[in-house]
């Protein structure tokens, strides 16, 4: 398992080869001009903000509230599919 503190001294390039290894895509977001797509990625979520010229990782520490990482997420998921299975 990779711990947050030691996740974020990792490299880009190996950041990005734990996401696609172990990460799964919960959610995505526009945010000005970035498009933020949100990861669980070995029981923490992780944030890949992507621009035009540049892409950045960030973490957050396991102590922050679920429900506040989620938040601005809320917005763009469509829960109809998943009223379905009811």
């Amino acid at each position: 398992m990779q711990e947050h503190s030691m996740f974020e001294r990792l490299p880009f390039r190996s950041q990005a080869e734990v996401i696609a290894r172990d990460g799964v895509v919960l959610a995505q977001r526009k945010y000005n001009q970035w498009l933020v797509t949100l990861y669980a990625v070995n029981n923490t979520f992780v944030e890949l903000w992507a621009g035009e010229e540049v892409q950045v990782y960030s973490t957050f520490k396991r102590s922050a509230n679920a429900a506040t990482i989620l938040e601005p997420y809320v917005e763009g998921v469509d829960v109809r599919d998943g009223l379905s299975l009811l």
